[in-house]
């Protein structure tokens, strides 16, 4: 019987090539690619598992510990990253995620504080993201990026159960249709080095992960080490009313 999901692995192979090949003629090593799995079933990420991907995204708290439960046998060493708004109300939920790896959605000194508490005892760092606003639009999640040098010294000094591992951005859909360059893109690749400076560190020691369906290679170009793309790979998502 064929699976409902049997062109997940074409597809998944068709944005690897994609990303590697953009890597190479920049002359930079092949940044990672997370599949965005929000809204598919188990069943379709089994299939990107079996071609050997490994990291997923997830956008609900909820869905992200279903699927984790789910798939626990079946793909032992998945590594999820969460990639949605935070509730402070469950972030104690989404710190017992089994093979949790990133959350890249991190947007306030607080839930990062709070996020490190409920690791407390773990024997392993978290790594999580500074999501920032690169866009400045109202309503989207994430710091003004002239906060965010002191929001990152901030959540490094108070949250030791976490690795600061680098900075997100989503960028407008407006950007995201250029097919030259992304200034919601650069503006965070500033922004990384206004936070290095301030952490006293080198730029490349913090990730950067922008970049999805329809600007990842935009984004690499930009200087993405982490895309998120999902329906090129998934396909087109149905939404529950």
């Amino acid at each position: 019987m064929v699976s409902d999901f049997a062109h997940v692995a074409s597809n998944l192979q068709g944005v690897l090539s994609a990303i590697s090949r953009e890597a190479a003629a920049l002359g930079r090593s092949t940044p990672r690619l997370v599949a965005v799995s929000k809204t598919f079933p188990a069943e379709a990420i089994s299939e990107a598992y079996k071609q050997g991907q490994r990291h997923f995204g997830e956008n609900y708290i909820q869905e992200l510990i279903s699927k984790s439960e789910s798939l626990k046998a079946e793909c032992p060493d998945i590594k999820w990253h969460y990639i949605g708004n935070i509730q402070t109300n469950k972030i104690k939920q989404l710190a017992r995620v089994h093979n949790l790896a990133y959350v890249e959605s991190i947007d306030s000194v607080k839930h990062a504080v709070t996020l490190s508490s409920a690791l407390s005892g773990s024997t392993n760092k978290l790594n999580v993201f500074l999501q920032v606003n690169t866009s400045n639009e109202e309503g989207k999640g994430g710091v003004n990026p002239d906060a965010a040098a002191e929001t990152a010294k901030e959540i490094v000094q108070s949250a030791p159960n976490v690795t600061l591992a680098g900075l997100m951005t989503i960028g407008s859909l407006l950007e995201s249709r250029r097919d030259d360059q992304n200034a919601d893109f650069l503006r965070l690749v500033d922004t990384r080095k206004k936070v290095a400076e301030a952490l006293q560190i080198a730029e490349n020691d913090l990730e950067l992960s922008m970049g999805m369906s329809s600007d990842f290679l935009i984004a690499i170009k930009s200087g993405s080490t982490n895309v998120r793309v999902g329906s090129s790979i998934f396909g087109n998502r149905v939404y529950k009313n």
